[in-house]
């Protein structure tokens, strides 16, 4: 790769846990294509997303900074247009920037940076689902469902394959596009995928590449809800509605399909790959794969993400650019926070002083160096399953969590990976945990954040009510597709159109 500014393509599975590919170890998932990104590419083994849900956690990675300092407290909350993205600074930087597939952006503001946006959403894009904390026992429609267990396996066809096949069409199209296009700028595309989310159904194609009966099953069994710390609990009446009960089935079911949903992801990102070889993009272009959060998939009872365990909360992170990054596999704590500064550093931008972020640059791990680098990670969590701000620090070996309204949960991960032996409270590790707490209490002001969640609850409940009254207002990104401009019009010549479509291109008939 010599080129002084790089492509750079992000591609996101949607709730893809870093412990179930076999990048990170798993023994039964077949992901070739992301394999083979590894294998010539650096890839971060401690890897966290800073909000466990969908939202806030791509506001946090596309900003860089922390979900609470921009208000972004769940699924349903706006992400600021005054915030400034990765896609604003690498515009400035000189970028073509271009989105695709599941930005869950809302508010107004549905581009936050991106000249260009492909698909619309599959989720609303208002604030239908804001949570309230006033009512902690209140269940909504639109929480997560234990039917999505008990329904899992085969099917023909989902809303999720619907949404990433056009995801899909419209990501290769575009980088072809961008090949034979005059505008010579370099690129910076995300492509966000929805699967392996749930529901856990998927095609028989997918699902005929697991063996059924090879299925694994959860690491951690279940535990008997009076075992369960009280975050847990209340998540698991969050969506369990006392109509199912999850059977051993049920279970290799849901992990069958979801280990076929990221073989689906897994083909799309070979199919860009595929895209950028034949277009001569690949070499100059910085791939990077990664998600926005991981799913308990089973493991310790649980499913879904909005919480702090591993397979909730770590996601892999991959970059793929042969000849600027040697292969390495860097074992420091890093999060989707460092993502904003990292673009910037690989594209010689600079984030204005009055936007700093809460990320760190990758790029001295990206180039084998990052001694001295802080081996920290923060993660937060506000929306529903909570009552009040819950916190993380990964520092090292440890795993800290906080919350007022519960006892702290503090691992050695190193010591206890599937985090079962809860070490606050004891004396051998009092330092341990005091230091962890001052970094909580250095960073976070739990009594305000709690005041200023539940404002904003109220008034986005309000203001979704009252625009959901009368001649509804919809915020949903539309996207305009230029058929005109693509293909043959009286507003150009027939030759000529068709020449400047050619890849490699070739000239008009006669010439």
């Amino acid at each position: 790769m010599t080129a002084a500014h790089p492509n750079i393509l992000i591609v996101m599975g949607d709730q893809m846990a870093a412990p179930a590919l076999p990048v990170y170890g798993h023994p039964l998932v077949r992901t070739p294509n992301i394999e083979r990104l590894a294998q010539g590419g650096v890839v971060f083994e401690n890897a966290y997303c800073n909000f466990p849900i969908c939202a806030p956690s791509r506001f946090s990675m596309l900003s860089g900074r922390l979900a609470s300092r921009i208000g972004a407290y769940d699924n349903a909350a706006e992400f600021p247009s005054a915030t400034p993205t990765m896609a604003h600074y690498l515009r400035l930087a000189g970028y073509r920037t271009c989105a695709s597939g599941k930005m869950h952006f809302i508010g107004a503001d549905q581009q936050h940076g991106f000249e260009e946006r492909l698909t619309t959403d599959i989720y609303p894009a208002d604030f239908g689902w804001t949570p309230d904390w006033r009512q902690p026992d209140e269940q909504l429609e639109w929480f997560h469902n234990l039917v999505n267990v008990v329904a899992a396996g085969l099917s023909h066809r989902t809303l999720q394959i619907d949404f990433d096949d056009e995801v899909a069409f419209r990501s290769r199209r575009w980088l072809y596009d961008h090949a034979r296009a005059d505008d010579k700028r370099p690129f910076f595309m995300l492509v966000s995928f929805s699967h392996p989310h749930d529901p856990y159904n998927i095609p028989q194609d997918y699902w005929d590449r697991y063996d059924h009966d090879a299925i694994d099953l959860p690491t951690v069994p279940p535990m008997p809800l009076n075992e369960r710390d009280p975050h847990s609990r209340r998540l698991y009446a969050n969506y369990d509605r006392g109509e199912h009960e999850i059977t051993e089935a049920h279970v290799r079911n849901a992990r069958h399909a979801y280990y076929g949903a990221i073989s689906y992801v897994d083909d799309r990102i070979g199919e860009l790959l595929q895209t950028l070889e034949v277009t001569g993009q690949l070499e100059d272009t910085i791939v990077i794969v990664t998600s926005d959060h991981g799913d308990m998939l089973g493991e310790r009872g649980m499913w879904f993400k909005m919480t702090f365990f591993e397979w909730a909360c770590r996601v892999p992170l991959i970059f793929h650019a042969p000849g600027r990054f040697a292969p390495a596999r860097p074992s420091g704590n890093v999060s989707l926070v460092d993502l904003a500064p990292t673009l910037l550093d690989l594209a010689g931008a600079k984030a204005p002083q009055t936007a700093e972020p809460d990320g760190r640059s990758l790029v001295p791990l990206l180039d084998g160096a990052g001694a001295g680098r802080p081996d920290i990670v923060l993660g937060e969590y506000f929306a529903e399953g909570s009552v009040a701000p819950m916190f993380m620090v990964r520092q090292g070996r440890y795993k800290y969590i906080a919350c007022e309204a519960d006892p702290p949960l503090l691992y050695d991960l190193d010591a206890d990976p599937a985090e079962l032996d809860n070490l606050a409270g004891t004396a051998d590790h009092a330092g341990t945990e005091r230091a962890l707490m001052e970094i909580i209490g250095e960073t976070w002001d739990s009594e305000a954040l709690c005041r200023d969640v539940v404002a904003s609850q109220q008034r986005r409940r309000l203001v979704f009510q009252a625009l959901m009254t009368g001649d509804r207002t919809l915020w949903d990104y539309e996207p305009r597709h230029a058929e005109a401009k693509a293909y043959v019009r009286n507003i150009a010549g027939l030759y000529e159109k068709e020449a400047r479509a050619f890849l490699p291109r070739r000239g008009p008939a006669g010439s």
